[in-house]
């Protein structure tokens, strides 16, 4: 069995002084500096960032259609290789356009018909990127107030490779 030692000495043999121990004392006074420091450096340098939203209006009921003149709406087409095509109302001729020169177009349209509806369609296998580097350039750079984005249909694949 096990036996407790009271710290009294043995019967049989030296007695042990007990060692005195030596109380530690950790001063916490920089270290709290140290991280306060830190803290706020990290704070005054760190860029506040406003959050980047973009409204975007639904309507009400799916069932809704709007009826919007041909004259008005302008499609803009933008295939897997990022190659756009653009085009007014239903007409099946579509023409190229540079995505460098997009912008200057989306503002030389916009000024000639007021209400411009640009609409969107991206190939479903072109990469993210190129769907926000266009509606970036939609909304931030040539200032298009009213746009769309429908998805890409079959008819629209087989009228840009008529095209292209």
């Amino acid at each position: 069995m096990a036996a407790v030692e009271t710290g009294q000495p043995r019967a049989h043999g030296k007695q042990k002084k007990k060692k005195r121990r030596v109380g530690v004392r950790i001063d916490m006074t920089p270290m709290v500096d140290v991280v306060l420091l830190l803290l706020t450096f990290f704070m005054l340098t760190t860029a506040f960032m406003k959050p980047q939203a973009m409204e975007i209006n639904l309507p009400p009921d799916s069932k809704i259609s709007v009826e919007v003149p041909e004259s008005s709406l302008l499609t803009l087409r933008v295939s897997t290789d990022f190659t756009i095509f653009w085009s007014v109302g239903s007409d099946p001729k579509l023409q190229k356009i540079k995505f460098a020169d997009l912008r200057s177009f989306l503002v030389d349209r916009n000024k000639s018909n007021p209400k411009l509806i640009t609409l969107l369609k991206v190939d479903r296998e072109a990469t993210f990127k190129s769907m926000v580097d266009i509606m970036d350039t939609i909304v931030n750079t040539a200032k298009v107030e009213r746009f769309s984005i429908t998805p890409m249909t079959d008819a629209d694949k087989k009228l840009m490779a008529k095209a292209g």
